[in-house]
């Protein structure tokens, strides 16, 4: 069953990772959207979740501290999905659509990360072979 475990966490984080990268390599087009969308600091902001969405990312699939790695992640999709998914704003059909998908998609992932924190978070519990033990150890 690790193997499973370890096949769900890659699975899993590894849109993160690529969706990091893509925030640091597509650096100036990812915070024009994000300036688009008013966050403050397009720029950083799109650096600073890059590097936070990789290094989340790693953290579930390498096992490092798995249960911060997915909290890290569960907060930034909130955050995102509150701030770039703005559906209840648009008046447009198409791009309501679009935005109720993209909020609704971050949601639902960052429910799947916060299972992912309980479960690595909860002591004795097994979630795969990894490099570290959780950072957090709360009782069942």
């Amino acid at each position: 069953m690790n193997t499973v475990l370890l096949i769900g966490r890659i699975l899993f984080a590894f849109m993160f990772v690529t969706g990091g990268l893509n925030h640091l390599t597509k650096a100036e087009a990812m915070a024009g959207y994000a300036s688009y969308k008013k966050v403050p600091a397009p720029k950083f902001a799109n650096l600073a979740s890059g590097v936070l969405l990789i290094a989340g990312g790693l953290s579930i699939i390498l096992g490092v501290y798995a249960d911060l790695g997915a909290l890290v992640i569960a907060v930034l999709l909130v955050l995102m999905a509150l701030k770039m998914h703005d559906f209840w704003a648009q008046t447009d059909a198409q791009a309501k659509q679009t935005e109720t998908v993209g909020f609704f998609k971050n949601i639902s992932m960052a429910g799947g990360a916060l299972i992912m924190f309980a479960i690595a978070a909860t002591e004795g519990s097994d979630y795969g072979w990894t490099l570290t033990d959780s950072l957090w150890q709360f009782a069942k």
